[in-house]
């Protein structure tokens, strides 16, 4: 299973307040989202051929995720994590054993989730080749290596910073959305980076020079007015 350039993740949860905040959070990293919100139905959902990867509680009414699980693995190695709000290390033994990649507690971090749900992809993909492995984003002439942490602008190797490497990043993953600037320093505020809220105006700024783009008539990144910006996809570049 080669993992598609934008992975269908089923979220099977009751708590509906919960899979809210996660497709918030996960749609702008390039997941698609679907939802259950019981056992049955998230099993039946789970055998759809489009679904990538499976997130999946233990609690759940009709039946519980440890049921869901087993009924799914006589059928399908679709990635599952689970989740669980207890923690205990009895659960995390009996959702591994019965075929879980991988397990967290509900006190999890959302980049801590992230982390998980994309190493459980990876480790999916057994096929494929480290080059097809390697994550490139790429629009016009400017294309990113995520694993390699390059940035090639028309065939010439732009110098940038840690930090805008990471804001490149994370606008390219949300292009066409628009990223405020709480969002983008939140992206960046686990890597021990002195930033703050204005700041990234700076960076912005800076990166613009480096990517000789205009901010009146922008190739690639649009300010949207006291909210923050975005990354033109090429369809609504103006």
């Amino acid at each position: 299973m080669n993992t598609p350039a934008h992975p269908r993740i089923l979220l099977i949860d009751d708590d509906r307040k919960l899979c809210g905040l996660l497709k918030t959070y996960l749609e702008p990293m390039g997941y698609d989202i679907v939802m259950a919100h019981t056992g049955n139905e998230g099993l039946e959902r789970a055998h759809e051929a489009d679904i990538d990867a499976v997130i999946l509680d233990v609690m759940l009414p009709e039946m519980d995720g440890f049921e869901v699980l087993t009924r799914l693995r006589r059928r399908s190695q679709v990635p599952v994590l689970m989740l669980t709000g207890r923690g205990e290390e009895a659960d995390r033994i009996v959702g591994l054993e019965i075929g879980a990649d991988d397990y967290l507690p509900k006190t999890f971090s959302s980049r801590e989730l992230l982390a998980r749900l994309r190493a459980v992809l990876r480790r999916r993909s057994p096929a494929a080749t480290q080059e097809e492995l390697q994550e490139v984003l790429s629009c016009h002439d400017l294309h990113i290596n995520l694993d390699a942490r390059e940035v090639d602008l028309a065939g010439e190797t732009l110098e940038l910073t840690p930090l805008e490497f990471e804001l490149l990043a994370d606008l390219m993953k949300a292009r066409g959305r628009v990223r405020s600037r709480e969002q983008l320093l939140d992206s960046v505020a686990d890597r021990n980076y002195d930033v703050f809220d204005r700041s990234i105006d700076v960076h912005i700024s800076s990166l613009r020079r480096k990517l000789k783009d205009d901010a009146k008539t922008p190739r690639y990144i649009r300010t949207v007015r006291s909210v923050g910006y975005m990354f033109l996809t090429e369809e609504i570049e103006s």
